[in-house]
């Protein structure tokens, strides 16, 4: 089986409507099968796939609560409340 972080399979995501391109590469525990938290569930959990944003590379991470989930990556602050925003990732 190839080495998925070595030659990573590039495709194109969305990030807040804009097309971008993105790879997969994943973290440790993916590669053993495993999963971030116990439960599946949390507010800020790490996936395979990285977007290529601002001429950087930036994770993509998922909010999961209940059966549904949200995928984004962290986007610039907002200049008044200083909070970072999320920016949504959508295939």
């Amino acid at each position: 089986m190839p080495d998925p972080v070595a030659s990573p399979s590039t495709r194109t995501l969305c990030v807040d409507g804009v097309a971008v391109p993105a790879e997969d590469r994943p973290l440790w525990w993916h590669l053993r099968g495993l999963s971030f938290t116990a439960s599946g569930y949390g507010r800020r959990i790490p996936t395979s796939r990285v977007v290529r944003w601002n001429g950087r590379w930036r994770r993509v991470y998922v909010a999961v609560y209940g059966n549904a989930g949200t995928a984004y990556i962290d986007g610039p602050a907002d200049p008044e409340t200083g909070k970072r925003r999320w920016l949504v990732v959508t295939d």
